[in-house]
């Protein structure tokens, strides 16, 4: 074994106290690399003292750059620049570098070393005016969900006045929308904002399955969290599901809530035998923390018919938008105010929490939650824990009775779903989900459209035309489970983020843990989803995901995508290199061309276009930008330079 490996390994069974000084040392490493401004006057020897850098870093870098694969790609990237007799030595290099930059944003620094009275609470407005214009969210994106073509948004007013209140929730997805609501049941004033459209975020994006079985797989979670937070994790998240079915029953709301099977399934590559031995493993993980599931043999696609096969019962899915107009509209009924296009562009933490809207309008509250998908409140501690994520889902008819109402699942990694939604008359709709990659990592979005259409059609030969195709990002955690409660270092602020391919079980239990955050102070299931935590079983994923950053870094040294914008046709865009500069530039569909920094103004890493849904995706920590610049997904709150 290489010392390389050897490291990670140890890396991996480090103790608590080990694993959280080694990970406030990426955090570093992260905000330091997030100035590429001054990476890139350093690498290109614009001023001197670098020599320990380059030698360490550089080659660090381009081997990241000229990779091709994705998994695992620690040992060789250590073993190549000879750093990780621990993560001190690499991080050490950067922070050597970095003392010479004289343009670097500090803002994040403070966050991770600095006391809390230095650290500073907010973002000038005055760096935002195009925002104003252009507040929306990822509604505003190419391609058109399922449910947003059949369901549309709910209206609200945008903020022009200040407003007081107990709780401001930041999102109206459904984990702001659940956490709103849950806390005006508890008698709470609460105001819930949006940059957008309301439900137009990433929640209008998602296939919508509500299984509380672990998207990852229990004998992952088992391994990573232990049995008794494993065990709690499924018992949040069967709650979730139950909260949801109470809100349906309760407010009689039509949505096509129902309680079906879940099947998991084979892999199309598997073999008989494999495919038992992963089905026992499931089922043995599944025993040991109380998850009802059940051997089986087949299930109702072609070439599965006799397969080993698991049946979780009691799974449920639903129409997502449908259920959150009713809970918004009975929210509003109970006094709480809803406010749509207006983006929180400064924080300013305190006893009081100040949000101060594009508008200029301020909200005042006792206490704030920030359910924006991805967190704008906070720079490094959780993002630095997740990686973003896009996954591809069609629409397709179906004639009723061919295939029977239930989730499927199979094997593969990263996996394939399926679910029906009941249609008109004797048809029905299938739809159907996977091909993930890492956001920011591929533009090919056609190619794997046609992938997904060709896997669900040799599963189902009788399937009908196509109804809708989208995509959407999904913000994995390293331990499979949500960031959900107070924010680190926070007493009265709160996050809910992290839905690791479960948003609609992780949004409706966000509702319910921080509610009883807020009104009664814990929660049983607090140390399951602690923004907090570290758990030293996902240092090894911690590094493998943070190597993106790392990554990405690279691009700063490597030539433009494009030599000339006249080179762009409509719908078309890229990485143009203007002297020392990167620029983002592309010509949207209507043929009007935009030029921006290539530098998301979260942390600094260079945006990739995403033709298939005609917008900047950061494959850093999942920022989102339109053509325009304008943001549609935190956790940047700034526009494109």
């Amino acid at each position: 074994m290489s010392a390389g490996n050897a490291a990670v390994d140890a890396a991996a069974t480090a103790s608590p106290a080990t694993t959280h000084r080694l990970v406030k040392e990426v955090e570093t490493a992260v905000v330091i690399s997030g100035s590429l401004r001054g990476y890139a006057r350093a690498s290109r020897g614009l001023s001197g003292g670098f020599n320990d850098f380059d030698r360490r870093i550089c080659p660090l870098c381009l081997t990241l750059a000229s990779s091709e694969k994705r998994t695992s790609p620690q040992p060789q990237i250590f073993r190549s620049s000879g750093l990780f007799r621990g993560y001190a030595s690499w991080t050490t290099a950067l922070a050597r570098a970095s003392s010479r930059f004289r343009n670097i944003p500090r803002r994040a620094e403070f966050e991770t070393h600095g006391p809390r009275s230095q650290r500073p609470k907010s973002v000038d407005p005055a760096s935002l005016c195009r925002l104003g214009e252009n507040a929306m969210n990822v509604s505003g994106e190419a391609t058109r969900s399922f449910w947003m073509l059949d369901t549309s948004f709910p209206s609200a007013p945008r903020l022009e006045q200040d407003e007081h209140c107990d709780v401001a929730v930041i999102g109206a997805g459904i984990a702001g929308v659940s956490i709103a609501y849950e806390l005006a049941l508890a008698g709470r004033k609460v105001v819930l904002v949006d940059r957008g459209p309301l439900l137009g975020g990433m929640t209008s994006r998602t296939t919508a399955h509500l299984a509380p079985i672990c998207d990852d797989g229990l004998s992952a979670l088992v391994k990573m969290r232990g049995e008794a937070l494993a065990r709690g994790f499924q018992e949040s998240q069967q709650a979730a599901v139950d909260c949801i079915e109470q809100h349906v029953g309760r407010l009689e709301i039509d949505c096509d809530f129902r309680r079906l099977d879940g099947f998991l399934f084979p892999a199309a590559w598997m073999d008989e035998r494999e495919a038992a031995r992963e089905c026992n493993k499931e089922y043995a993980a599944a025993a040991k923390i109380g998850v009802e599931v059940e051997h089986g043999k087949g299930v109702p696609l072609k070439g599965h018919e006799s397969a080993p096969i698991l049946r979780y019962p009691n799974q449920a899915t639903f129409h997502p938008l449908k259920y959150l107009r009713a809970l918004l509209a009975d929210f509003q009924k109970r006094g709480g105010k809803v406010f749509a296009d207006s983006a929180v562009v400064e924080i300013e933490e305190g006893k009081q929490v100040r949000l101060k809207c594009d508008g200029g309008s301020t909200i005042i509250a006792s206490n704030a939650v920030f359910a924006t998908n991805s967190p704008i409140n906070t720079w490094v501690k959780i993002h630095s824990k997740m990686a973003p994520y896009r996954t591809y889902a069609m629409a397709f008819d179906i004639e009723r009775g061919i295939l029977p109402d239930a989730l499927y699942w199979d094997m593969d990694d990263p996996y394939y779903y399926v679910r029906l939604n009941p249609g008109p008359g004797g048809t029905d709709r299938i739809i159907a989900g996977g091909r993930d990659h890492k956001s920011g990592e591929a533009d090919d979005g056609e190619a794997r459209f046609t992938a997904l259409e060709a896997w669900i059609r040799a599963l189902v030969p009788d399937l009908g035309r196509e109804r809708a195709r989208w995509s959407g990002q999904v913000l994995d955690t390293i331990d499979y489970c949500g960031f959900i409660g107070r924010s680190p270092g926070n007493g009265n602020v709160f996050i809910a983020t992290g839905d690791s391919g479960q948003g609609m079980t992780h949004g409706a239990l966000a509702g319910l843990l921080i509610r009883d955050l807020i009104v009664e102070g814990s929660n049983p299931w607090e140390a399951v989803y602690a923004p907090d935590r570290t758990p030293p079983a996902a240092f090894a994923q911690y590094v493998n995901e943070n190597l993106t950053t790392v990554k990405n870094l690279a691009g700063y040294l490597l030539p433009g995508e494009i030599k000339s914008a006249d080179d762009l046709k409509p719908g078309e865009g890229g990485i143009l290199q203007d002297g020392l500069s990167k620029f983002a530039v592309c010509r949207d569909r209507d043929g009007r061309l935009h030029r921006h920094s290539a530098s998301c103004t979260h942390l600094g890493c260079i945006v990739h276009w995403n033709s298939t849904e005609q917008c900047w995706d950061c494959p850093c920590h999942g920022s989102q930008f339109s053509p325009d610049g304008a943001v549609l997904n935190g956790p940047a709150i700034r526009p494109l330079a």
